[in-house]
């Protein structure tokens, strides 16, 4: 039986993770569970699974009866400090992830990692400690888990490119022209994926596949200039490997993240679930195309970032996230997000850090910065 912590109990992949484990409760018991405010879904999460130690980041009110309570910025950490893990599920959203994988991997404990912003902020930090402790890393990101899958078996030496694939969001074919009267709702409305509200954002600037290219980066260890995007709009090619020989391993399956979260809970093995299955009968096309970096320049910006790569990205990371929530709350418009990206980046290049705790702080700075910046 793996203990398994889930943070981000109350998001989509928490519940996705949920669902998953009710699957298997022969081979999953859950341990932990965490959440940002949803307080009332995690005590009905934790009575159902029978967890008694929970974590909140804001919580003002009485413990629930035989379940205590965490609270505060670093409450999820502490959680899984407490509850030593075999597995811990990272699906909470943003910055707020990075400290509960750092201490995930020092434990030495399997980290599901669907916070990509963990080695976006810290992934210097976090791959040493992993090194260190013995600890994996098995990524839930359907792009991340789709090219661990095709890496089963082969030699590093032998991989040629990584080809992340990319849905290309709501405005891939939409003029750049236009994108100052996108409307929150517009960006909001994936053709794919069901996410939340940041990481949708966040597809429709194409942010979200500029921290991915940084993800792969620290994840599986090839050479910024050999990671490539490719938009892929049906979103049945996960992602692809191309080797030396010019073969490529494509990985292929329905968009249900409940795959890639089963995959990293049963992991080196493969989990049975009950879903429908792919119909490639059904399927008349598969499209590649590359992406438009003059339209989506949130790509070339995540690059640029990694010419500091122990700072740049936490400061793109938190900028954006800043930016997210002001064109969300209409007081920016969708075309101003990368431009304020950019700008606290100039700001803070040059920036060191030294510790985890320098990071948060760069962080919390960059926050700052971005926020002067929208009206």
């Amino acid at each position: 039986m793996k203990k398994v912590v889930v943070l981000g109990s109350t998001g989509s992949i928490g519940r996705s993770t949920l669902d998953v484990v009710r699957r298997r409760p022969d081979k999953l018991s859950v341990v932990g569970l965490s959440a940002g405010t949803h307080a009332r879904l995690l005590e009905e999460q934790a009575r159902e699974f029978g967890v008694d130690l929970v974590a909140l980041n804001a919580f003002s009110g009485s413990s629930p009866e035989g379940v205590q309570v965490l609270s505060g910025e670093k409450a999820a950490a502490e959680l899984v400090a407490l509850t030593r893990p075999d597995i811990v599920v990272n699906g909470i959203s943003g910055a707020a992830g990075f400290l509960p994988s750092w201490q995930a991997v020092r434990q030495g404990a399997v980290l599901a990692l669907a916070n990509k912003e963990s080695l976006v902020i810290g992934g210097d930090f976090i791959t040493r400690e992993m090194e260190r402790h013995g600890a994996r890393i098995v990524p839930v990101d359907s792009e991340h888990s789709a090219i661990f899958q095709c890496l089963a078996g082969e030699r590093p030496e032998e991989v040629s490119r990584i080809l992340l694939t990319a849905s290309g969001g709501p405005f891939r074919t939409r003029p750049k022209e236009s994108f100052a009267g996108i409307t929150p709702e517009e960006a909001l409305s994936h053709p794919t994926w069901s996410m939340g509200r940041r990481i949708t954002i966040d597809s429709a600037t194409m942010m979200n596949k500029g921290l991915e290219i940084i993800e792969a980066y620290w994840l599986f260890g090839v050479d910024l200039d050999r990671i490539m995007v490719v938009v892929h709009p049906q979103s049945i090619v996960h992602s692809m490997v191309e080797f030396r020989d010019m073969s490529i391993k494509a990985q292929m399956g329905i968009p249900d993240m409940r795959v890639a979260i089963a995959y990293a809970l049963s992991w080196p093995s493969r989990m049975e679930l009950n879903l429908e299955p792919l119909d490639l009968a059904a399927m008349k096309t598969l499209e590649f195309f590359p992406p438009d970096e003059d339209k989506f320049p949130a790509l070339g910006i995540a690059r640029e970032a990694m010419e500091q790569p122990c700072t740049l990205p936490c400061v793109m990371n938190a900028a954006d996230e800043t930016a997210v929530e002001g064109f969300l709350e209409r007081r920016i418009r969708f075309d101003e997000i990368t431009d304020i990206v950019r700008k606290t980046m100039d700001k803070l290049a040059g920036s060191r850090v030294s510790s985890p705790e320098d990071l948060i702080e760069l962080d919390r700075e960059s926050r700052k910065i971005a926020e002067n910046m929208i009206p």
